[in-house]
């Protein structure tokens, strides 16, 4: 008997579950409050649509959902999104030709500047939602090729790409003959590739193979390469779509305008992408430690070498979470392989 209720049990927790999910997905498309009886119409459930309005009073008990109106049917709680969010395990992948449209556009760039004002522009298309992409930081960067250029008796170019992408050049006070310039971009390279600024240091090509002054002359090209690799460049974000936020007007209680406040301040979006972790990490409603972001749902994922920046999307809690998964992570990835190649 108890063996019984138990499992009874189990089967109503499982479809209270399916009616959430169910009323997710419906009031995210319709944009109304979703009915029992909508439910059972809709969604094929094999029991009557007074089980269904039981399964949703236990849901609204919890938090999960909330009647807006009177006699009206239910919506999602920060809470539900929540939970529905943390049930998505598999989602639908993009078609081949949709992956081959990602990969067309951004390969089309011209610099890291362009690609990453393309990988914004695409994702607010995908999703209809506020795109933004942050600029990798310097700091998380390594060195991915270091390149010597004699220009004059006294002076060369130090040529320096990252893992993200980003070409530094500077010039500095070295005099180098072509062989002494290949021979350093030789050494440079194998003792500092992989390397971020923190780990460079000066003694690096200190070794007996070394003249004094190919010593000296290293000693001085490194302290640069310090410098580039450490340089304290303001982060910065590339923004795009902001007037989807206009279509979802209705989607917050009184107006865009504190949404519309908290994107222009972009410590506010680079405090929230320091703060959570993981390659796809989602931030709903009252869980953004931002009362502009109240009423909205951020979905982001780490792009570039080691994750050593993010991209995402800003839009109201009613979003469709898993289209919103599926096209961040693909931009990210598409944009890791872009700026690695």
């Amino acid at each position: 008997m108890s063996s019984a209720r138990k499992g009874d049990g189990v089967r109503s927790d499982e479809r209270r579950l399916k009616v959430l999910q169910a009323i997710v997905q419906d009031y995210v498309q319709t944009r109304e409050p979703v009915g029992s009886k909508a439910i059972a119409d809709r969604h094929g459930f094999d029991v009557s649509s007074a089980t269904i309005r039981n399964d949703m009073a236990a849901l609204e008990e919890v938090g999960l959902i909330h009647q807006p109106h009177t006699s009206a049917g239910r919506v999602p709680t920060d809470r539900g999104y929540r939970a529905f969010v943390d049930t998505i395990s598999q989602v639908k992948p993009m078609s081949p030709a949709e992956k081959k449209a990602i990969e067309t556009w951004l390969e089309g760039a011209v610099d890291v500047d362009d690609v990453l004002f393309r990988a914004g522009r695409l994702l607010a298309q995908l999703t209809k939602q506020v795109a933004v992409v942050q600029y990798p930081a310097r700091e998380r960067s390594t060195v991915r090729h270091i390149e010597l250029v004699p220009i004059s008796d006294h002076h060369s170019f130090l040529i320096v790409i990252t893992d993200s992408g980003t070409v530094e050049q500077r010039s500095i006070e070295v005099g180098l003959t072509d062989p002494q310039a290949v021979d350093l971009s030789s050494r440079l390279n194998a003792s500092f590739v992989n390397k971020s600024g923190p780990d460079i240091a000066e003694s690096g090509l200190d070794d007996d193979t070394l003249s004094p002054a190919d010593r000296q002359r290293a000693g001085s090209i490194i302290a640069v390469l310090k410098d580039v690799m450490t340089d304290d460049v303001e982060e910065r974000l590339v923004m795009a779509g902001t007037a989807n936020l206009a279509r979802t007007n209705i989607d917050f209680t009184h107006t865009i305008t504190p949404v519309l406040e908290a994107l222009e301040e972009q410590v506010v979006l680079l405090r929230l992408f320091a703060e959570v972790s993981g390659d796809l990490a989602i931030t709903i409603g009252s869980e953004n430690n931002d009362e502009g972001l109240s009423e909205a749902s951020i979905v982001t994922s780490t792009y570039g070498g080691a994750g050593t920046a993010r991209l995402g999307i800003v839009g109201p809690t009613r979003m469709d979470y898993p289209g919103a998964m599926v096209s961040v992570r693909a931009v990210a990835r598409y944009l890791t392989r872009i700026l690695g190649s």
